[in-house]
């Protein structure tokens, strides 16, 4: 995973390509990479954090702001043991940290495009930024494969060790496209021509190469250690992210100061594969998309919908303690409907064709708000009424790229955690604070504790006249503070149609992840002209407030895969208990503890057909958390012999005791 940083150049028109010559404009990415929903920000350094072994921490006590933005926890449960020596803890640097490095991954996309061309001599350049773990850049060429790799990077090696300079010139306009024109560098010409600044500028590596770039780079390529680069992996892309137009070569690599961070960015890398929860979500068989009903359309399967069904009576019971109604609303509705809401007018290429019913277009819905609002408008409402809350797991449908589609986290039909909120103007800190409150609770469940804050403010073009955006805006810090939580303000960064508040989790790699937002929304109750009669018996327009706090379930099921490694913490393992006989002897006794601890409320289930050390390794393989290994003596004596997955060997104990035990963890979010 991939996310480009802007940094204080990143702005200028010039930016990052490569080739004899190369420019690039703000490091502009293809379209399905920007909206790509698991793009995540780093703190200034990565501390990685890699535990020998198997490590399970569980969270109750109070939310702890992540205290310290210089450091991640990287390994917190169950990290892969074998960990070397020189990356248990590493800390790596970003962009934002040090220039040295931004000046490293700058200069090697270059070189890495000089090297193409060296080997490919065809080959056409297009642009080539610097992204968060190392760069890219997108090639007009044929297909290429991993041996194509290691002759682009053994190109590199000797250009780097060559110590060849890095040159800027600039030069006018006319001069520009005549050398591009000599060059014949159809998507650098196309490239200046969106170039509004002047003068134009160019780096040269040594005499042989050159590029349209704003820079920086380094002094030499003799500054790059070679052998602290790597090229990554090759994939399609389309040229400015237009399905229209040709399809590219992107090449990937990853480059950084010293060889000791590149072992554990690549240890990390590695960590990460382990995690993939496309890979777990088939492996532990919770859920898959089907190719016979389309694409990013999820199945959940018998234990990934007991997970579901887990989390989703946990946030309807803690909605409901917190005074939210809840709903169910249409899956589809008049297309009228969204043309109110203007998701037609400015949405329209993420919803589906609209169907024809009976003479009237219907559309699957993008959203939930509108029906939110439709409910409000059932009745007449009095100031006395406020606030009023609403919640729904409301399931809802986007259209998007096929190539965009990625597991759980980039789907076409999901589920939101939506809720909105009617209030007063008076009310909204309270009903803010309430939120994070909720917010808190919530994600405590799950062991996350750090996050990350970000305010956004008015941007130049909103709704809503500016005493309102001033008093949602403060409402919205005062409630931060309150609540104790360090932020940053992104100034002009808020919806067009009110302020925000948006939070990102830490999971255990240290990664953090969108997932719940609260906007204040001053353009919908216009829009559908909702009102209520306040204390002088006129007619005024309440605020709203649209909020999710795990944003979809189908994408915060995806970061729990991967936070948990799979090893899901035992009140939320959709298999909490296996039992496994030692012969077919101890058979009915097990069908008999089985229906005992079912109608405790555990979930269990009965294993046979295998040899003991095959039932025991098939429940390791499935991440069971506890085993119980019931032979002749255990018939006898009516016990069980325990084995947890976190705390090994807990030896024989009745099966009572075993219940009780099991119900108490639960209970508590602790293991047994």
């Amino acid at each position: 995973m991939f996310v480009l940083h802007k940094m204080a150049s990143s702005s200028h028109p010039l930016f990052t390509s490569s080739l004899k010559f190369s420019t690039t404009h703000s490091p502009s990415l293809s379209s399905s990479f920007l909206s790509n929903p698991i793009l995540y920000h780093r703190p200034k350094f990565q501390s990685f954090y890699l535990f020998k072994k198997p490590h399970y921490r569980f969270f109750s006590s109070p939310a702890a702001v992540a205290t310290d933005p210089a450091t991640a926890l990287v390994a917190d449960n169950n990290v892969s043991a074998d960990v070397p020596k020189e990356v248990e803890k590493v800390v790596l640097p970003t962009n934002e940290s040090s220039h040295t490095l931004l000046r490293i991954r700058h200069t090697c996309a270059h070189v890495m495009a000089m090297a193409v061309q060296k080997v490919f001599p065809d080959a056409k350049v297009t642009i080539g930024p610097w992204i968060e773990h190392g760069f890219y850049y997108d090639f007009d060429i044929e297909p290429l494969t991993d041996k194509d790799l290691k002759k682009i990077k053994k190109e590199m090696d000797r250009i780097i060790g060559r110590n060849l300079p890095l040159i800027r010139e600039e030069v006018t306009r006319d001069e520009a496209e005549k050398r591009i024109t000599a060059i014949n560098e159809p998507y650098k010409l196309e490239i200046l021509n969106s170039i509004k600044e002047e003068p134009i500028t160019i780096y040269h590596i040594g005499n042989e190469w050159w590029d349209l770039c704003a820079g920086p780079h380094v002094e030499t390529t003799g500054n790059i250690n070679r052998r602290a680069v790597q090229l990554e992996s090759v994939a399609g892309a389309y040229w400015r992210g237009d399905v229209n137009k040709p399809m590219l070569q992107r090449i990937y690599g990853t480059a950084w100061e010293n060889e000791e961070q590149l072992k554990a960015y690549l240890h990390f890398k590695e960590e990460a594969k382990r995690r993939d929860h496309r890979r777990l979500g088939q492996d532990l068989d919770l859920f898959s998309i089907q190719d016979d009903a389309g694409g990013g359309l999820v199945f959940w399967h018998p234990k990934g919908a007991l997970v579901r069904h887990i989390i989703e009576d946990l946030w309807k019971k803690i909605h409901s303690e917190r005074g939210y109604d809840l709903l169910y609303t249409p899956h589809v509705a008049k297309a009228e409907l969204w043309s109110i809401s203007g998701h037609l007018d400015f949405y329209r290429e993420n919803m589906y064709d609209q169907m024809k019913i009976e003479d009237e277009l219907y559309q699957l819905r993008p959203m939930n708000c509108p029906y939110h609002i439709l409910i409000y408008k059932r009745k007449s409402h009095s100031y006395r009424d406020f606030p009023i809350r609403v919640a729904e797991l409301g399931t809802v449908y986007r259209y998007e790229l096929s190539g965009s589609l990625h597991g759980l986290f980039r789907v076409r039909g999901f589920t939101q955690d939506d809720a909105h909120i009617f209030c007063l103007e008076d009310q909204i800190k309270d009903e803010i604070k309430g939120v994070l409150d909720l917010t808190e609770q919530m994600l405590l469940q799950f062991g996350f504790d750090k996050y990350e804050v970000n305010l956004s403010t008015k941007p130049e073009k909103a709704v809503g006249d500016d005493d309102i955006w001033v008093k949602a805006t403060g409402a919205l810090k005062d409630a931060l503070d309150a609540k104790g939580w360090a932020y940053e303000v992104d100034e002009g960064g808020g919806a067009f149609y009110g302020p925000k508040i948006d939070l990102k989790i830490m999971d255990a790699l240290g990664r953090k992840w969108q997932c719940s937002t609260i906007q204040v929304d001053f353009n919908l109750p216009q829009r559908f002209d909702i009102t209520y009669i306040d204390s002088n018996s006129e007619k005024k327009r309440p605020i709203m407030i649209h909020r999710a706090v795990l944003g979809s379930l189908e994408r915060f099921f995806g970061v729990l895969i991967e936070h948990y490694a799979g090893d899901f913490p035992l009140w939320l393992s959709p298999v909490q208990a296996r039992i496994l006989p030692v012969t077919d002897t101890q058979l009915e006794y097990c069908k008999d503890l089985t229906e005992k601890m079912k109608a405790s409320g555990i979930r269990v289930e009965l294993c046979t057909g295998e040899r003991l050390p095959k039932l025991i390794r098939n429940a390791e393989k499935q991440k069971i958390p506890l085993m119980a290994v019931v032979g002749p003596k255990e018939v006898e004596t009516e016990s069980v012999t325990v084995r947890s997955r976190f705390g090994g060997e807990l030896g024989t104990m009745g099966v009572d005791d075993f219940i009780t035990k099991i119900k108490d963890a639960v209970d508590n979010r602790t293991s047994v």
